[in-house]
């Protein structure tokens, strides 16, 4: 779904029936950043000049509305909308017994805003508070690039109302000409060979409350007597003789003829012995290698292990890391 279509300003028919005359105003196009409209999480002020009674700070509730508990009778509309449309919606309200009311309205703190989260297959895992336009290509720059474990595939998350570009490009897509749509979250998927090689659409542009996340491919696990012991991800099936070469083939005291790929099935792990020598020869299959796969290359003279080898959980690893840092692009 190319939701980052070019509809950025065209702020009509968004909000209608939102209390506190916001349809009417929502109807106008404007040349309001995204940055000088209210969100939630960011803190609000009220001052009613002349007086304390109707003065008031605070956020923005789940309906959108000024969380305001005492002194108003009806709801304010305040979200994705300008102070100044604030300002007057309060002033038509308290006008209803002030005379003439003034009223100013201050964003004036944004930094609780949503945030948007590059995760996966990175260098740098980064949060970005988004203050410009930003598109996919730059955040994964900015996060460092790709690393060896990419899987090839990028998923962009785009929960329900994240942000208020979000919530215009909704309100474009119920338009007349294409139709009622449900505005609910997004699920997008990306290939990065469209992405490296330009293709039209795999470069979107990322609003505040995406979830970016960049595939990893799954490992295979190879140890023991090689040139170069790690895990080794892949984006195709591999095969036993070319990831004992990935790794940088065996090493001098390697015994070809004890392979072991360890494999686990449910809950049990079954042992395979390979012989490379027999496999070079044409005498024997080239085993097909599967994710989470532990190949180890026995030394000569060594004893076959009792119980099949342990890999750190990497998942488990990611959870217990803290939360990844905070970068404003602005």
């Amino acid at each position: 779904m190319q939701f980052y279509a070019a509809i950025v300003f065209a702020f009509f028919s968004l909000f209608a029936g939102a209390p506190g005359g916001f349809a009417q105003a929502a109807d106008r196009p404007s040349d309001l950043s995204e940055e000088e409209r209210v969100h939630f999480g960011d803190l609000v002020d009220v001052d009613v000049l002349g007086g304390f009674e109707y003065d008031w700070r605070g956020g923005v509730n789940p309906d959108g509305n000024l969380d305001i508990s005492e002194g108003y009778t009806e709801p304010i509309y305040a979200l994705c909308r300008s102070e100044a449309e604030i300002a007057a919606d309060i002033s038509r309200h308290l006008g209803k017994f002030l005379r003439e009311p003034k009223v100013v309205v201050k964003i004036l703190d944004r930094s609780n805003r949503a945030v948007a989260r590059l995760e996966g297959a990175v260098r740098t895992p980064t949060r970005f508070q988004i203050r410009r336009a930003v598109r996919l290509r730059e955040l994964i720059v900015m996060a460092g690039g790709l690393i060896d474990g990419a899987s090839g595939e990028v998923l962009i998350f785009r929960p329900k109302d994240s942000s208020c570009k979000a919530r215009i490009i909704s309100a474009a897509a119920n338009s007349p000409e294409t139709g009622p749509k449900d505005n609910a979250s997004q699920m997008t998927n990306i290939k990065i060979t469209d992405l490296l090689s330009g293709k039209p659409g795999s470069d979107p542009v990322i609003l505040s409350g995406d979830l970016v996340t960049i595939a990893k491919a799954l490992p295979v696990y190879i140890i023991g007597a090689v040139a170069n012991p790690r895990p080794i991800y892949s984006r195709e099936k591999m095969t036993l003789s070319r990831m004992i070469s990935s790794a940088g083939g065996l090493s001098k005291d390697a015994d070809s003829s004890k392979i072991f790929i360890f494999r686990r099935s449910g809950i049990e792990v079954k042992s395979i012995e390979a012989d490379l020598e027999k496999i070079k020869r044409g005498e024997t299959n080239d085993e097909n290698l599967e994710p989470f796969d532990i190949i180890e290359v026995a030394s000569k003279g060594g004893v076959k292990r009792k119980y099949p080898p342990v890999m750190a959980n990497e998942q488990a690893a990611d959870a217990a890391r803290t939360s990844p840092p905070l970068r404003i692009v602005e």
